[in-house]
């Protein structure tokens, strides 16, 4: 507003975004104006249709408002009375969730990255290449897995037409790396669906976006490092660059951190609670990533079950991306290094 960052708000926005302190002020912009931009091209969008099923005017644009600001912020609420399984094959309704979500998911430096090289992807960052390959691979991996599992399930895809099922399996390849919303009911889907929907949700969106999850990034260099390690590469590269191995450590760091308070989460439930360790799982893993999906045991866990959802949805958000800043703040030089020798792993 007073249109000067001081330092200090720099740096916490440039460690907050990933960023350099002199793109802090353009990423800013870039935050404001893909939010805004995107939120009331998605109203007007769920508008006519919402126009059409309630009578009031402003009940619509209300709702539609809402759907949008919860669609692109990745929050998945809904205040629908019906919900969303009335759309499950309307795909005015359903695409631009899909195509919200992703924009929302990949992450505003993406955003930035890409607006600013639009003609010239050569020019793009190693980051925006790492972000938009490894979704787009799991976003592809996801559409084929989904459909399969489901396929024939009645209770979900199976109890659909040719075409809404394309469609609900694409929604819902989309939906669980962080937005959370479903046109299917989600208790009815198959365990194994739940398994890989678990997946999804860990894994969850670009960093710096409104996506959860250990974020997209992360997962890819973890793969890259395991690539490189399988080759006997000493170093892990990725388009013609090579990642630095304190990265490699942020990620294996970020990635144990987000295992462990699952791992601890999903215990202390099932202590507590009589049911299966699919559902505990699910549950647990889709608050870590803010995904908001559920198997419908939320609502009957008990008090102190519910207080472990809220404290892994604070940590879940904030813990990862804390921790991954503190390291990288600490990088410490030391003038000693002892002596190297190698233990046995495998």
């Amino acid at each position: 507003v007073s249109r000067h960052l001081g330092l200090t708000q720099r740096m916490l926005a440039a460690t907050e975004t990933k960023s350099r302190l002199g793109d802090v002020g353009a990423l800013l912009r870039a935050v404001i104006a893909t939010s805004l931009v995107a939120e009331t091209v998605l109203t007007l969008i769920f508008l006519a249709t919402f126009v059409g099923i309630d009578p009031s005017f402003v009940s619509a644009l209300g709702h539609s408002l809402f759907m949008a600001v919860s669609t692109f912020n990745n929050a998945g609420f809904v205040v629908l009375a019906d919900g969303l399984g009335q759309f499950v094959g309307n795909w005015a309704v359903s695409l631009p969730i899909i195509l919200g979500t992703i924009v929302g998911a990949v992450g505003f430096p993406v955003t930035l990255n890409i607006a600013q090289h639009l003609r010239n992807p050569h020019d793009w960052t190693l980051h925006s290449k790492l972000t938009l390959v490894t979704y787009g691979s799991i976003l592809g991996i996801s559409i084929v897995v989904i459909g399969l599992l489901e396929w024939n399930n009645p209770a979900t895809l199976g109890g659909l037409s040719g075409s809404d099922r394309i469609l609900a399996t694409l929604f819902h390849a989309t939906t669980p790396r962080s937005s959370g919303l479903a046109t299917l009911d989600v208790g009815q889907m198959e365990q194994s669906t739940w398994f890989f929907i678990d997946v999804l949700m860990f894994i969850g969106g670009g960093s710096a976006s409104t996506g959860g999850g250990i974020k997209v990034t992360t997962f890819a260099v973890l793969v890259l490092a395991i690539v490189a390690e399988a080759r006997g590469d000493r170093d892990t590269e990725a388009f013609g660059k090579r990642i630095p191995p304190d990265v490699v450590r942020l990620a294996i760091s970020a990635t144990f951190l987000g295992a462990f308070l699952v791992g601890t989460a999903t215990l202390a439930i099932l202590q507590i609670t009589n049911y299966s360790l699919s559902q505990v799982l699910f549950e647990v893993i889709s608050a870590f990533a803010t995904c908001g999906l559920s198997t419908g045991i939320t609502p009957t866990l008990p008090e102190s079950a519910q207080i472990i959802l809220i404290v892994l949805m604070y940590l879940g958000r904030v813990g990862t991306m804390t921790l991954a800043a503190a390291l990288a703040l600490r990088n410490r030089r030391r003038v000693i290094r002892l002596p190297e020798e190698r233990p046995v792993i495998g």
